[in-house]
């Protein structure tokens, strides 16, 4: 019976002891995995460019917007003479610009009215090809304060909510359809129709209406935007995510940009900073290559990584470039403003900027604005 009792006591001994290798040895196993941490050698500065260029732009477009107010105020009060009007306004009218460009893809001749338009889409589309969807993230002032307005939110209110999934993917679809109806409208109008319509004074004055829009705002409208203003301040880009179809556009654009921003998973700590900070919130932490057409190349993700060489924006590694393709965000910014002073520049120069309407038709066309109507009706 004593023999019983010691095999039964080293028997239960044996028993115990492998229900504890199990915790340590895991333990040893997770420690010898954990990632050491290589900082990063140099400071990042893709955050302060970005801004510099955002508020720019936002300057540049207060200006344009308030001499293009002057030069309205001018011909409403009868003045003799008015302000130069400052065409890059016309870069607030994306669907002329769509139109021109058909017009001008198809004819061969480049348009006569709101030819800014134009050059200024072909502008944006040409950053969404080459440089991601840098325009929304980098130039869009509508997209500059959507931005500063949820950062706001954050502030007041501690945090920012995101809808659920099975809201957010379909709501996500409404900017495609809105993109949809547009394409399918100018897909529809032949050359011929094009230069009509831009030739009624509703096509004439379009930008004229769409100031007056703003400046006497109807009750409908002035509870559409502070719905609008309100839904940024608390969801995350909430106007860029859901609705704006310029942006649906460009990010189809930007699919086919040979950059993407590119994780190195040997250097990756897996911290996930890159993930938390994405304004469309995208799982950059668990993807190799972020090919989603909602990445704008804002470059919040590669900021906030502490990493070395584990988060950058790339060419891709089939090209053979210095670096193994890492780019600099001086570089993206560099691009974005050789491109749009280029092109804008190109225009000026070989003066196609602004269009051939006579002074004699703005006098009559823009005191009366409000009472133009659209061809369709």
């Amino acid at each position: 019976m004593a023999s019983q009792a010691q095999e039964s006591e080293s028997l239960g001994e044996e028993l115990e002891a492998p229900a504890k290798s199990p915790v340590s040895d895991s333990s040893i196993k997770l420690a010898s995995l954990r990632k050491k941490l290589v900082r990063r050698a140099t400071p990042d500065y893709s955050q302060a460019w970005r801004r510099s260029f955002q508020l720019a732009f936002l300057a540049l477009n207060v200006w344009i917007g308030a001499a293009f107010y002057f030069w309205v105020r001018g011909y409403e009060s009868g003045a003799l003479r008015t302000a130069t009007r400052p065409a890059g306004v016309e870069g607030w009218l994306p669907i002329a610009g769509m139109m021109n460009l058909k017009y001008w893809l198809t004819t061969g001749r480049l348009p006569a009215t709101h030819p800014a338009a134009m050059f200024l889409f072909v502008t944006f589309l040409a950053i969404a090809f080459l440089l991601r969807k840098a325009f929304c993230s980098w130039l869009c002032p509508v997209g500059t304060l959507s931005e500063y307005l949820w950062r706001a939110g954050r502030q007041i209110l501690r945090r920012n909510f995101h809808l659920p999934r099975w809201i957010d993917i379909p709501l996500r679809g409404l900017k495609y359809l809105l993109l949809g109806f547009f394409v399918w409208a100018v897909a529809n109008m032949p050359a011929e129709d094009i230069v009509q319509f831009m030739r009624t004074p509703y096509g004439a004055i379009a930008d004229v209406r769409m100031l007056n829009f703003f400046r006497y705002l109807g009750e409908t409208a002035a509870i559409v935007l502070a719905v609008l203003v309100i839904a940024s301040v608390v969801v995350q880009n909430f106007w860029c995510r859901y609705l704006c179809p310029y942006g649906a556009l460009l990010g189809i654009v930007s699919f086919f940009s040979p950059l993407r921003i590119r994780r190195t998973a040997d250097a990756c700590i897996d911290c996930a900073k890159c993930a938390k900070v994405c304004p469309a919130a995208l799982p950059v932490d668990k993807l190799v290559t972020i090919k989603s057409a909602e990445c704008t190349g804002c470059l919040e993700c590669v900021a906030v990584c502490p990493s070395e060489g584990a988060l950058d924006l790339s060419l891709p590694r089939w090209t053979r470039p210095p670096r193994d393709g890492r780019l600099p965000a001086w570089a993206l910014a560099a691009g974005i403003a050789v491109l749009f002073l280029g092109i804008v520049g190109f225009a000026k120069t070989a003066r196609y900027w602004n269009g051939d309407a006579p002074d004699s038709v703005y006098r009559q066309l823009v005191p009366q604005a409000n009472e133009v109507g659209h061809p369709a009706e």
